[in-house]
């Protein structure tokens, strides 16, 4: 497993950053659909954009971002789960141009962060309209908006490589008083990355190149990987929840009924076996399984 994101603070400086790479994830979501280039980029970025935020979390949450427009992206998802899976799908209407502005890609957007704590907590969500030409600068809006924290955000996906990079200004202590230009020291710094750079170089490498004049100290890496939550159960619950016309008329129709996974794009397929015990009271069912007698 090659996809970590690694944490820094700047020692006795009100200042915080982060380096992610998600290669693997990157390519196993992708290599599962058949979007475009241009789809397949803000994919990349959304992922890196979801590792940088659930690694400010600071209890077990699970993090969902969501962007929603007229199109031609119609939808981009991407979710991280506080146990480091990834899974993300992306909607689009017509072709999604390359190379443009965001708000040119997902016409009259919006951005919604939600928190969903896994425990105790209140489910929280923050929107933001999109602005500044890129996912990054969109986030950078949200946390200015919703968390009124100073913050940074560089994202880059191209070819199976997708990465990010987040600095953040962190309220002011007392620790932190005989260093008052660390963060527009770091910000200046942080700013050189390239995109090929943020790719390519290992994530320590990096951190080395920017801020090697600076004291940092490094965290142990938090490691992330792809993975759909989806199962036949959850499937099987969801058409359950149509109703017994709806399949009926489908099985009819199509000889069973099949779903495919919208993040993972597996086949789940149910005949009219499946459909007759979905619909027939437990009761007259035998103890171990889901079919009728």
């Amino acid at each position: 497993m090659t996809d970590r994101l690694h944490r820094f603070l700047f020692e006795n400086a009100d200042v915080r950053g982060e380096v992610v790479q998600l290669d693997e994830s990157f390519t196993a979501i992708t290599r599962r659909t058949d979007h475009e280039p241009a789809v397949d980029r803000l994919i990349g970025e959304g992922l890196a954009a979801v590792a940088l935020l659930a690694a400010t979390l600071k209890s077990a949450c699970d993090l969902t971002l969501q962007l929603q427009a007229d199109g031609p992206l119609r939808l981009l998802l991407v979710q991280a789960g506080s146990d480091g899976s990834l899974r993300a799908m992306a909607r689009t209407g017509d072709r999604v141009p390359a190379d443009v502005p965001i708000d040119e890609q997902a016409v009259q957007g919006t951005l919604a962060i939600t928190i969903d704590p896994e425990k105790d907590g209140e489910r929280y969500q923050g929107v933001v309209d999109l602005r500044g030409g890129s996912l990054g600068a969109a986030l950078e809006h949200y946390f200015s908006e919703s968390e009124q924290l100073p913050t940074r955000v560089w994202l880059s996906a191209r070819e199976g490589h997708a990465a990010g990079m987040l600095i953040q200004r962190l309220p002011a202590s007392d620790a932190a008083d005989g260093d008052a230009d660390a963060w527009a020291r770091a910000d200046q710094l942080a700013a050189t990355i390239t995109g090929p750079e943020l790719r390519e170089l290992a994530p320590g490498e990096v951190i080395r190149r920017l801020f090697h004049e600076e004291d940092i100290r490094l965290f142990d890496p938090m490691p992330f990987r792809f993975r759909c939550r989806c199962s036949r159960e959850r499937v099987a619950a969801m058409l359950e929840g149509l109703g017994e016309a709806e399949m009926r008329e489908t099985l009819e129709a199509e000889g069973r009924v099949e779903v495919h996974c919208d993040f993972c794009n597996e086949p789940y397929r149910f005949d009219a076996v499946d459909i007759e015990a979905m619909f027939t009271d437990p009761a007259s069912r035998s103890p171990d399984s889901r079919q009728s007698h």
